[in-house]
């Protein structure tokens, strides 16, 4: 059965709080097997015999809000996507390895226009490099996050749609916990 990896955004912050087991029970509801969490972040992993990213966004982002009470968006990713986007490498290494750089993958619905594109690029700066591959965004910084212009919020905002936000470890990690398929 295929694999899949739920990115969820915001889903314990707000004031909001879901413990890991709950989030599985309520993913284990859907009728997913072998649902796994990883970081209290919104990373779940699962099999579902569905093909459609599309429809398991939609079909999980309905039942936590029922569930939950409050709206929930959700990114769908295969373990091939994932793996994909785990072993591209949109900088230099010498940038992702100088002292206090740390790269973040934003999850997008969609890739976004030419336009969005170009406004994002336009807010290069020193301590911030952008990249765009497909329906994720690439977020070089260099320095702590907190110290710069940029963030979640403005990048929404730029690309005119929402995204969720992990560290590449997080990323790598759960690529890491997707086994490719047989050939």
């Amino acid at each position: 059965m295929p694999r899949f990896i739920a990115l969820l955004r915001a889903i314990n912050v707000g004031g909001h709080t879901v413990k890991m087991d709950r989030l599985r029970q309520l993913f284990a509801e859907l009728g997913f097997s072998n649902v796994e969490t990883l970081i209290a972040s919104g990373n779940v992993l699962f099999e579902s015999a569905a093909r459609s990213g599309p429809a398991l966004e939609k079909k999980i982002a309905q039942h936590l809000e029922e569930s939950l009470g409050y709206a929930v968006v959700t990114f769908i990713r295969s373990g091939a996507e994932l793996a994909a986007v785990a072993r591209h490498r949109p900088f230099p290494a010498a940038e992702l390895a100088a002292e206090g750089s740390a790269l973040y993958v934003a999850f997008l619905p969609r890739p976004p226009s030419a336009e969005a594109k170009r406004k994002l690029m336009a807010l290069r700066s020193e301590g911030d490099d952008f990249h765009v591959r497909g329906r994720e965004a690439f977020w070089l910084r260099h320095g702590k996050m907190s110290e710069s212009a940029f963030s979640p919020a403005r990048l929404e905002k730029t690309l005119g749609m929402p995204a969720t936000l992990r560290n590449v470890t997080t990323v790598r990690k759960l690529a890491s916990r997707c086994p490719a398929p047989p050939r």
